[in-house]
């Protein structure tokens, strides 16, 4: 059998309701100039496209790595909320937070709320990140690597008490034979962003890969395609950033984009192929765009 996991991330919805004055103090000042400035590179007609594509597809489950909000707007959730439905149901979709989605403090409750149906683990004992839910043989993993930083910074973090929880789900999926898929925001690997974007515990999450391994890390946060492998027990493990859901300018590797992967048990190994599915030259149709195997 094989399984189809649908990978999409950084939509960053817009146009931005419109602030109070009071809600522009701080960060949430220079992230909104920021938008008024580059808004016009996130286009929701090519994400309403991306959309119809992935579901046309008719993938067995969705993963949305984060960002589909801007600057943590109280009255940004409930349009973020609306998106999440229009890619299914939340058991077929799993989500977790970018640090546009935890852009400060007083985003975190309203994130914890909104996205519950999305991050629901399988066990009720366990709510708090990072959350597991198993679809047939595949674990998904959903880590929270979104937290609110200072202007001008988007790095991620994981946090020592996420960090033990993750290393106990890794090690139990591996030893009940499941294949694991762990979705996170920010690249997780050491350099996988450039300074002030990363993951600030990046060298942890890859000690813990380097002890339990997993089969494949899918993430976003950079806006484009990108392989880069990190040392497990049994070998190298794939890390695999997709482009942003709504970019309209720019590179091939940087425009809307979304990937298809095919998962597949062979004997006592996992086969994973991938397609990538975006725009295309001045096309603006959604087309398959390349294909890659990990």
């Amino acid at each position: 059998m094989t399984f189809r996991l649908a990978h999409l991330s950084d939509a960053h919805i817009g146009p931005i309701p419109r602030p109070r004055g009071r809600e522009l103090i701080g960060k949430r000042l220079t992230g909104y100039l920021n938008w008024r400035r580059r808004g016009r590179i996130h286009n929701m007609d090519v994400l309403a496209r991306i959309v119809a594509d992935l579901r046309a597809q008719n993938p067995d489950h969705i993963a949305m790595t984060g960002d589909i909000l801007n600057i943590g707007l109280p009255a940004e959730f409930p349009f973020a909320s609306a998106w999440l439905e229009t890619l299914g149901d939340p058991k077929d979709v799993s989500f977790v937070p970018g640090n546009h989605d935890a852009y400060v403090r007083s985003s975190l409750a309203h994130l914890e709320t909104t996205f519950a149906p999305w991050t629901q683990a399988d066990l009720v004992s366990n709510q708090r990140y990072p959350y597991l839910r198993l679809r047939d043989d595949i674990a998904l993993i959903g880590l929270c690597s979104g937290v609110p930083t200072a202007p001008l910074l988007a790095s991620g973090k994981l946090g020592p008490d996420q960090r033990n929880r993750f290393e106990i789900a890794l090690a139990e999926a591996r030893a009940n034979g499941h294949m694991r898929v762990v979705m996170i925001h920010h690249p997780p690997h050491n350099k996988g962003a450039t300074p002030g974007r990363g993951l600030t515990d990046s060298r942890h999450f890859e000690a813990m890969i380097a002890k339990y391994g997993a089969e494949l890390v899918i993430h976003g946060h950079n806006h484009r395609h990108s392989i880069a492998h990190i040392a497990g027990p049994d070998g190298p493990v794939p890390v695999v950033g997709v482009a942003s859901a709504s970019a309209v300018p720019g590179s091939e590797r940087h425009r809307a984009a979304w990937h298809m992967y095919e998962i597949a048990r062979q004997g006592s190994k996992w086969q994973i192929e991938g397609t990538i599915r975006g725009m295309k030259g001045d096309s603006e149709e959604i087309v398959e765009i390349g294909r890659f195997a990990l």
